[in-house]
């Protein structure tokens, strides 16, 4: 790599420009670029090892990380550095993965690294939208091979414009959000929320994103040009066709026999295994130990191509089904008695147990990163045990893929949650059986559960995940895909919705060349299975129940005077930390604009009411014609003193005790006595207030 820094200068707009350069930082690294747009700045290295692993897959690593530095902060915790990766960083890796992977050599076995990292962020400039630019031009200066350029893009609409990486601001905005990744000739990676939009308005955010990545990868082939980039050789594994031969002639009848069997997943595995078994005991060991390798690849490599043929020539799955046929859906509500809300929502083999809870301000999930600071009220967590395939396996932390699941399935359902729902409400998918997209019935039984919990949604939604099987001119698109026309197909399509339009989608492609027309047909055909796992999800609950369960928790807000908000809580929380164990409730109190917002959350009904009558004499506001009950804090020759709210005293005459006259105040009064008055006079310069006892007793008649 030159010493001297290069520049390539993408024009984003008339405004707004893009600029990528190698030559300065990092240059031991095979491939090191800056990318700056306004003053958000990313470093992006690749490193590939010369040696191959003895491993039939890329391991390739892709690590974003967004330092605290970069936005002027000090990491939070004890140790004051950053950790382990946000959720947020962790789904940038997982865009920027998606987008790479299927474009490296699919013999090519190195280890290889990506390392991210933002090193200065501009609140105007979102960094996740240019890390897979930046991730792109490192690999395409290297000599690491690569069938790139690629790059990403943010699109979204506000106020019926579309716009190419918005501000941060304005993404709040926006009714549809949507990132895709491309390479210059075709859409690899699509992934988005948006708010009940038409098919065909997705497709037009699509295409204005593939046009601005074009320019993305024009400057990156420019800076490869300058620098007279040349990719490394490595050894390449030569194939024995005498073996795939072999394997072709003698089993692949046996192969499509197991195929067109149309048994259940772990029936067809076990007869794929019988049979490779088979294969493998016709060879000696000795043979084995040099061609056992290529014996099951070409035993894979049979099964995928038949599989593939049976799709395109008859029309027929794995399991039987017509191409747009659904598998059998079982919906179970009220299933688990003591939680909040439950569903159980089966279709074919894939199965998610879903619980809703709900919780009070203090459950909001707290953000706390560089790019990013605030609470989420609302978030879904999915939980993908290995027994759900059949497996046993160590479980080490949430995986990334648990992350963008459950982070797809939040995003598809969170603009269904009404903006004034008082809970905060976490989401839990178990995925208890899995044979094809386990994140779409995470979607369709969290809204299960929420409508069983009774959360007054705006409007169910449902999800479905498409398939592609293409060779040449033909193809076939697949709805409601097993696991095995995932990983065998050619596109896993992901799409979410209501009946009147998409919430969410995520889609990889794994081939060049998907045209719009296949998008299009695969969308429609997404739209009609969608309403068709709508109609299931309605025979189990149609609306949600008009009243929470009675062992949910109830939340009452209540308002109260800014300036009052320090007595509520008290001295070192003193008041706020008895009055919550004296009622048995959690209380909370937020500032917003002028006034507070407690809010009292409690299993009873009673106590709630006692916790706010407490509070409103608390914060009680005195006004002049009130009546009210007040203790005697002292009383004095002329008069008495009685408390009209814990910090302010009116003042009784004596005058002002009784009808007759009075002459030893003491004979009727007592001090901590409580006695029920009425605010007559509040001088409006000192505040002082006068009350009256004899303005509420009837004067008797002689």
């Amino acid at each position: 790599m030159k010493k001297n820094k290069i520049t390539e200068i993408i024009k984003l707009d008339k405004n707004r420009n893009i600029e990528i350069s190698t030559g300065k930082l990092a240059k031991q690294a095979d491939g090191s670029v800056e990318v700056r747009m306004g003053n958000t700045v990313l470093l992006a290295t690749v490193v590939s090892n010369r040696e191959f692993k003895d491993v039939d897959f890329l391991p390739l690593t892709v690590d974003y990380r967004e330092k605290f530095y970069a936005a002027g902060r000090f990491p939070g915790g004890f140790f004051k550095r950053e950790a382990r990766p946000s959720e947020n960083e962790i789904l940038t890796m997982r865009l920027v993965d998606r987008v790479l992977r299927p474009l490296f050599p699919k013999d090519y076995h190195a280890e290889t690294q990506i390392m991210i990292q933002l090193l200065s962020y501009d609140k105007n400039c979102a960094a996740d939208s240019l890390a897979g630019l930046a991730a792109s031009a490192a690999l395409s200066i290297s000599d690491i091979p690569f069938a790139g350029p690629i790059s990403e893009v943010r699109v979204c609409r506000i106020d019926g414009e579309f716009i190419v990486n918005p501000k941060i601001e304005d993404i709040l905005k926006s009714d549809i959000e949507i990132m895709v990744g491309a390479s210059s000739e075709s859409v690899i990676m699509v992934e988005g929320e948006m708010q009940e939009v038409s098919e065909e308005e997705m497709l037009e955010v699509i295409k204005i994103a593939h046009e601005a990545i074009k320019k993305q990868c024009e400057a990156q082939e420019k800076l490869a040009k300058t620098l007279k980039v040349v990719k490394r050789e490595y050894v390449k594994k030569d194939e024995n066709k005498e073996i795939i031969k072999k394997v072709e002639k003698e089993y692949g009848e046996k192969i499509l026999k197991i195929i067109t069997s149309y048994l259940p997943k772990q029936e067809r595995r076990q007869s794929f295994e019988d049979l490779r078994e088979k294969l493998l005991s016709s060879f000696s060991e000795e043979e084995l130990e040099s061609i056992e390798d290529n014996l099951n690849k070409s035993f894979d490599n049979l099964v995928k191509e038949k599989m593939r043929e049976n799709v395109l020539s008859s029309g027929n799955r794995l399991d039987g089904r017509k191409l747009d046929e659904i598998r059998n859906i079982t919906c179970d509500i009220d299933y688990l008695p003591s939680v909040h809300g439950s569903a159980v929502f089966t279709r074919g083999e894939t199965q998610a147990l879903v619980t809703t809870t709900l919780g009070t301000s203090q459950d909001v999930k707290k953000i706390d990163e560089p790019t990013k600071e605030g609470f989420d009220n609302f978030y879904l967590h999915y939980n993908f045990p290995p027994f759900s395939t059949g497996e046993a396996r160590p479980i080490r932390g949430t995986s990334r893929r648990e992350i963008g699941h459950g982070n797809l399935a939040q995003r598809a359902i969170k603009n269904m949650i009404p903006e004034d729902f008082g809970y905060t409400i976490r989401i839990v998918s178990e995925i208890l059986e899995s044979n094809g997209s386990s994140s779409m019935a995470s979607v369709c039984g969290g809204i299960l559960s929420l409508m069983d919990a009774g959360v007054p949604i705006k409007k169910p939604v449902s999800g479905i995940a498409m398939g592609l099987i293409k060779s040449d001119n033909n193809y076939a698109v697949l709805s409601d895909i097993l696991g095995d026309e995932d990983f065998l197909g050619d596109m896993d399509f992901k799409v979410t919705g209501t009946k009147d339009g998409i919430t969410a989608c995520q889609m990889d492609i794994k081939i060049q060349g998907l045209t719009y027309e296949i998008l299009q047909k695969a969308l429609e055909q997404a739209r009609k299975g969608r309403l068709f796992i709508l109609d299931k999800m309605n025979e189990s609950i149609k609306t949600p129940r008009k009243e929470l369960k009675p062992h949910i928790p109830q939340i009452i807000k209540i308002k109260i005077p800014k300036d009052m908000i320090r007595y509520v809580i008290g001295p070192g929380g003193k008041v706020i930390q008895e009055l919550q164990a004296e009622t048995n409730t959690t209380i909370s109190i937020e500032e917003e604009d002028n006034h507070g917002i407690v809010e009292i959350f409690g299993e009873n009904g009673d106590n709630i009411k006692q916790a706010v009558k407490e509070i409103e004499n608390i914060t009680y506001v005195p006004k002049t014609g009130d009546i009210f009950k007040g203790e005697i804090k002292a009383i004095k020759p002329f008069g008495a003193f009685i408390a009209v709210t814990p910090k302010i005293d009116g003042f009784l005459h004596i005058s002002e005790i009784s009808h007759e006259r009075v002459e030893n105040i003491e004979e009727h009064l007592k001090e901590k006595d409580i006695i029920e008055v009425k605010i007559t006079e509040i001088d409006p310069k000192t505040g002082k207030i006068r009350l009256s006892k004899k303005i509420l007793d009837k004067k008797e008649d002689n």
